[in-house]
């Protein structure tokens, strides 16, 4: 039976979702575990490739299993031998076919900055410490651009093929002292594209570029001319809507 689950994990020591030979992979972490609950080689599918230190609460993830008992057991199982740093937090059976990159409609990412003047020791895995003021109305004008469909050469390069228009669905900052949180929805993302928008969102709000300036980088669709990116460690995978 092929099975769907939802997986949260912190990836500040993993090499990014995919599996890799070079070092340690959420993929691989899972995998593992599969193996030493169901004694069985296990292949998962994900949403999402996120990039190395990236983080995720809602990442989807599928495999074939024939595991004979009920599925909560096998969630409790996986979740005894998984290291403190992955969860998975809900199984239910999917169809035989069901694939969660190319069922997905959107995907909900959140990049979390934490402005003030000294930095947080406790929340240094989780978010991006920026000390300059930022102007809360220039970043949300700014990322009225990103909504709709484009193409975001500027902002990334496809995880395959050529093709980098995709569509956002929404882009919004919202403050919350000392925080400040920025939701970006699309239908798919192109690799580092979060962070190249958020770098650049973030001159933005500190006075170095005007709103305006977005939409002119974004009709470049010439990935040299966005060079500042905000840290993995701040960007969070949310949700993946079917």
């Amino acid at each position: 039976m092929r099975v769907r689950a939802v997986v949260a994990y912190d990836g500040t020591d993993y090499r990014g979702f995919q599996r890799q030979a070079d070092g340690p992979t959420v993929q691989g972490v899972l995998e593992k575990a599969l193996f030493q609950v169901t004694q069985t080689p296990t292949t998962t599918l994900a949403a999402g490739r996120t990039d190395a230190g990236v983080h995720a609460e809602g990442q989807v993830i599928a495999f074939d299993t024939a595991w004979r008992h009920p599925l909560a057991d096998l969630e409790r199982a996986l979740n005894a031998v998984l290291p403190p740093d992955v969860a998975v937090r809900g199984v239910e059976l999917a169809a035989s076919n069901f694939h969660p990159r190319y069922a997905a409609k959107s995907r909900l990412y959140r990049y979390s900055v934490y402005n003030a003047s000294t930095r947080s020791p406790l929340i240094r895995r989780t978010s991006w410490h920026v000390a300059e003021t930022l102007d809360l109305g220039a970043m949300n004008r700014a990322a009225e651009y990103l909504a709709g469909e484009h193409d975001f050469a500027s902002f990334g390069t496809p995880p395959q093929g050529t093709v980098t228009i995709r569509r956002v669905l929404g882009a919004v900052w919202r403050k919350d002292p000392p925080w400040f949180f920025f939701d970006i929805e699309a239908n798919a993302f192109l690799y580092r594209m979060v962070r190249s928008i958020v770098g650049t969102l973030l001159q933005v709000g500190r006075g170095e570029l005007n709103p305006e300036r977005v939409g002119e980088l974004l009709a470049m669709r010439d990935r040299t001319c966005v060079k500042y990116m905000a840290p993995a460690h701040g960007l969070c995978l949310i949700q993946v809507r079917f």
